[in-house]
C-alpha cells in the first residue's frame, strides 16, 4: 500500500512535469472484484475501484484503467503469447515482492483471490456479480451512503 502511494505520487508528478493530463493504470477486472471484496470483508465498507476518476491532490490530471474490463488470465495469455515478462516491485512491504520470492502468499489480496476462486468453482457467475454489484445499488435500501464526505442516513428522509 504503501509504495503503491509513493509510485502513485511519483507518477503524478513526472506526468505534471511532462505536460501529461491522463495516466493509465494496469488495473484490470480481477483487481477490481478483489478490491470491491476486500472493503467489503475487511474494510467493512462498500465501494470499489472507479474506471476513471480526476485526482484530487493534483488538479487537471485523471486517472484512468484502461483494462477495467480486462481479465487477468486474458492478459497473462497475451503476455505469454508474446513471450514478455512483467516485473515486479521489489519493496518488501508490497503483496508481491519480487525479491521475496515474487510470491502473494500470506497477503490479504491473496485471501480473496483464492475465496473468488473457490466460490466461482460452486458458480462461475460469482465473479461477474460481484463486479455487476457495484453498478446495482438501490440506495432505498442502503443503511448509509457517503457522498462527497457527507453521510446521508436512511432516517434523513424516512418520514418524507
Amino acid at each position: 500500500y504503501l509504495c503503491a502511494r509513493m509510485r502513485r505520487g511519483y507518477l503524478y508528478s513526472k506526468a505534471q512535469e511532462l505536460g501529461c493530463n491522463k495516466i493509465a493504470l494496469g488495473h484490470h477486472y480481477d483487481d477490481v472484484i478483489e478490491t470491491t471484496l476486500m472493503g467489503m470483508l475487511y474494510g467493512g465498507q462498500f465501494q470499489t475501484m472507479m474506471p476513471k476518476f480526476h485526482s484530487t491532490n493534483y488538479p487537471g490530471m485523471e486517472l484512468i484503467r484502461p483494462l477495467y474490463l480486462v481479465h487477468e488470465h486474458d492478459i497473462l495469455r497475451w503476455r505469454d503469447y508474446n513471450d514478455l515478462h512483467f516485473i515486479q516491485c521489489a519493496c518488501r512491504l508490497t503483496e508481491s515482492c519480487a525479491s521475496c520470492g515474487g510470491t502473494e502468499k500470506g497477503s490479504k489480496r491473496a485471501e480473496i483471490k483464492e475465496l473468488i476462486r473457490e466460490l466461482a468453482k460452486r458458480d462461475s457467475q460469482i465473479p461477474a456479480r460481484i463486479f455487476s454489484s457495484a453498478s446495482h445499488v438501490n440506495l432505498d435500501t442502503v443503511i448509509a451512503y457517503k457522498q462527497k464526505n457527507v453521510v446521508h442516513h436512511f432516517l434523513d428522509s424516512y418520514d418524507e
